[in-house]
């Protein structure tokens, strides 16, 4: 019996090869690095100044809890261990810092304002890719979590040529992945010439609201449409044609390699990492803690990013 080729495969899994293996295994070698490096900036914005209002004052400011939440979310430790990590590595640089306990972490958590993800100090055009994935919600004090577990919908956008997280958004797991994309784009201030999602997607909410950003050209969507769609006469729905009309021409397979749908494999990679780096459940109970948490999260990831990506091919 002679059996089909690779290539024969409807769906054959591709085979790649990194071309900086070194700089990669180098950047793999730094995530590890336990150097820690305070900036003279966040050492006197540590402390937070008088507000002036009668009452309490608060002792640390925003970003002192955000470095200690951070610092627990890399290292995967509860909130007191995290208290104990930060007062021993005060004592070892001799700092005189005052350290938030566990209480001050877990109810300021829920009060950080918007956190701003880093981004690499670039002004190119931005190929989105679109995707969402499913955390599992912290379960109390219950012994056993229940069969039917809770969780919720994790929204990303993802820079195709960095690899980064520039936007995510965190809702119900009953939300449709289509009525996000607005609230995504809304969180992105450069230039937008793409943008790449899956079937679940196909919208004319998700058409409108790529088309009705910024005062340039349209930026192109990919979306694969379905299977009997059909063109239909609406000024929206323009990029939905282009791809109905481009997969009757070229097939499904080929619109995918030619038109660069293909490079959306990198959002599915960022939620691989998320889940691998971060963890598949949230440790906070509240909404508002969740929602923190989850930037901070991609924040983290950024930052490894940033440290060292991969630079793969394919191998035919």
């Amino acid at each position: 019996m002679k059996y089909p080729k690779r290539s024969q495969y409807k769906y054959a899994k591709s085979r790649y090869r990194v071309r900086n293996w070194a700089e990669y295994e180098a950047g793999l070698q730094r995530r590890g690095d336990l150097t820690v490096w305070l900036s003279d900036a966040a050492l006197d914005a540590w402390r937070a100044p008088p507000s002036g209002k009668p009452g309490g004052q608060r002792i640390y400011a925003d970003i002192a809890i955000e470095a200690a939440l951070a610092i627990r979310m890399v290292f995967n430790l509860p909130l007191r261990q995290t208290e104990g990590f930060l007062r021993s590595l005060v004592d070892l640089l001799d700092l005189e810092l005052p350290i938030p306990d566990h209480t001050t972490l877990s109810r300021r958590l829920q009060k950080l304002e918007e956190i701003q993800f880093q981004r690499l100090a670039t002004d190119r055009p931005i190929h989105l890719l679109i995707d969402s994935t499913g955390l599992r919600v912290h379960v109390g004090h219950l012994r056993r979590p229940p069969k039917n577990r809770a969780w919720k919908k994790l929204h990303l956008a993802v820079d195709a040529h960095t690899g980064e997280i520039i936007a995510s958004d965190l809702t119900g797991r009953r939300t449709h992945d289509c009525t996000r994309v607005p609230a995504l784009l809304s969180q992105i201030e450069h230039r937008v010439i793409a943008v790449s999602a899956d079937g679940a997607y196909d919208a004319a909410s998700v058409y409108e609201a790529v088309q009705s950003r910024g005062s340039g050209p349209p930026a192109r969507v990919l979306i694969p449409p379905g299977r009997d769609a059909l063109p239909r006469p609406s000024p929206a729905l323009k990029e939905k044609n282009r791809n109905v009309r481009s997969i009757r021409a070229l097939g499904r397979r080929e619109w995918y390699a030619r038109s660069g749908y293909s490079r959306r494999g990198m959002v599915e990679n960022a939620v691989c990492r998320y889940k691998t780096i971060i963890g598949r459940q949230m440790r906070s109970r509240g909404v508002a803690g969740q929602r923190v948490e989850v930037k901070l999260a991609c924040g983290i990831l950024n930052t490894m990013a940033e440290v060292g990506m991969p630079e793969s091919y394919r191998v035919e």
